[in-house]
């Protein structure tokens, strides 16, 4: 979930270049990202029982925000043991906290490089 086109091309391109098995699914902005995990708005009709198996977020989301994002991933039965990874440009330190807390897993700065994929890979059993 990234709404910035440059960092999205970047990870894009990381993932990529990386080797990581991925089928990747861009979101926008906050309000794209809750309805295709919910399969509302556009997305209505989506059919639910594939979920991804991790998800990167971007705290810096327009419309609604990463961290309310995140708190209603982990509020609800059919989103709440999807593994979160929290990308941010800054105030890692502080981020990191709150967001663990909320419920993620982990937090990567931004851009995502090819390692920083590998290692979101390795959290989650992919490679």
């Amino acid at each position: 979930m990234e709404d910035d086109p440059d960092d999205e091309l970047l990870g894009l391109r990381s993932f990529h270049q990386s080797d990581v098995p991925a089928d990747v699914i861009v979101a926008h902005d906050g309000g794209e990202a809750l309805d295709y995990l919910f399969g509302t708005g556009v997305h209505t009709g989506r059919d639910l029982s594939v979920m991804p198996t991790r998800i990167l977020l971007d705290l810096y989301l327009p419309k609604v925000n990463g961290l309310q994002v995140l708190q209603r991933i982990k509020a609800d039965e059919r989103t709440r043991m999807i593994p979160v990874t929290i990308l941010t440009g800054s105030d890692y330190e502080v981020i990191t906290t709150e967001t663990m807390r909320q419920g993620a897993e982990g937090c990567v700065m931004k851009p995502v490089t090819c390692e920083g994929i590998r290692q979101i890979a390795a959290q989650s059993g992919l490679a």
